[in-house]
């Protein structure tokens, strides 16, 4: 293979991608496996994971709530440590922020957005680093940016807040050899995104991004050519903001 080839190919490497049920989330597992990668699924349901996977597709599956320390240590005890976590479980619900039982909302976006992700940095990053590599890929949002386009509070604030947490935990991981870099998706044709009437002709390009075209950022950041990278929050929104 040649050298630039390989820049981009994911043979071998074992790939855990959360949130797997979920539009990006089965895109990733599509793209990872065309560059080689052998695939750790999870998502709330194995079956939701299974019956999320493309057609001939292989991959082991697994039920994990990312927002419960303990079933991610489970997981990962089952797993093993992977060569690159790619999370992209989260919540985004479209609700009242002036209603009185908002806080449990709140709540629950912090626990998935903000804890979930936590934990499975915790959970994975001792192994990477005491073999001295591994990818670790957290997905934030243009919300994280700017906002958001129609997000509310807290959508935003647990993407800002995962931002943070992208840069910080690249500051104690990458010495060790483990590089850990986000994506913040803009509006993604998803079933988070259905039925909320977002028009297409308002965004730069016409059009909501692709699954796929999320996920093959976050194989890229997995993938050789990345291999320079650490802390960096890679935007794919057609230029509707710019960081």
């Amino acid at each position: 293979m040649s050298t630039a080839a390989s820049l981009f190919d994911l043979t071998g490497m074992r790939v855990l991608v959360t949130g797997a049920a979920g539009g990006i989330g089965r895109a990733c597992a599509e793209v990872f496996a065309a560059q080689g990668a052998e695939l750790l699924l999870a998502d709330l349901s194995e079956g939701a994971v299974r019956e999320a996977l493309p057609t001939g597709l292989q991959a082991q599956c697994f039920a994990c709530d990312i927002a419960d320390r303990a079933q991610v240590e489970a997981l990962i005890a089952r797993t093993g440590v992977p060569d690159a976590l790619v999370d992209m479980a989260g919540i985004c619900p479209y609700d009242d922020w002036m209603a009185p039982d908002w806080d449990e909302a709140f709540d629950k976006v912090m626990s998935v957005n903000v804890r979930g992700p936590i934990n499975l940095v915790r959970a994975v990053l001792p192994g990477m680093s005491a073999r001295g590599r591994g990818r670790i890929v957290l997905t934030g949002s243009i919300a994280g940016r700017m906002g958001g386009i129609r997000a509310v509070p807290h959508y935003a604030a647990s993407k800002g807040a995962l931002h943070t947490l992208i840069r910080m935990f690249a500051a104690r991981a990458t010495r060790s050899g483990v590089l850990v870099n986000g994506i913040a998706p803009g509006t993604t044709d998803t079933a988070m995104v259905a039925g909320q009437s977002y028009d297409p002709a308002a965004f730069p390009l016409g059009r909501l991004a692709r699954p796929e075209e999320v996920a093959g950022v976050a194989a890229f950041l997995c993938a050789p050519a990345s291999g320079f990278m650490a802390g960096t929050v890679i935007d794919v929104n057609s230029g509707i903001h710019v960081s």
